[in-house]
């Protein structure tokens, strides 16, 4: 599993002209699946971002964490974190995990979060075609991959 996590002030989905999603202060999280990810990745996972130490503390240092700060989570899918780009211009999705694979793993992977940070957590609509808005805080990005735990 790959994310790209982002700090925000405000984030929202719309999906045909209709809000389906929007959070306050917290992370809008991108998430990629393939499909050698596996249940043990999504605890890890969630583990890390609700304990990541992204949000301002009292001094303004970035030392607190999403659990912390009870901030919100917005979780959108996206194959595209996955792109190769090696040959050619047109991006290869083919590690990309096919609709089979990765539906279970992202309801699993929001039911975690919403465990570890007890409250619901908003979402995007899976393969949908979606609009996404966001007021970046920071601005803070950061990606985290499963195959790689550095």
């Amino acid at each position: 599993m790959k994310v790209v996590i982002q700090r925000v002030s405000k984030a929202s989905v719309t999906i045909e002209g209709t809000k389906v999603a929007s959070i306050a202060n917290g992370l809008l999280i991108f998430l990629g699946i393939v499909n050698d990810d596996a249940p043990k990745d999504i605890d890890w996972l969630s583990n890390k971002i609700i304990n990541l130490r992204i949000f301002g503390d009292e001094n303004g240092v970035m030392n607190q964490s999403l659990l912390e700060v009870e901030g919100d989570a917005l979780v959108v899918s996206q194959f595209t974190l996955h792109a190769l780009t090696k040959k050619g211009n047109r991006p290869s999705y083919i590690k990309a995990a096919k609709p089979e694979v990765a539906i279970p793993l992202y309801d699993a992977f929001v039911k975690k979060m919403e465990m570890d940070l007890g409250k619901p957590i908003q979402t995007g609509q899976f393969g949908a075609d979606m609009k996404v808005e966001l007021l970046n805080d920071g601005p803070v990005t950061i990606i985290i991959d499963t195959k790689n735990r550095e």
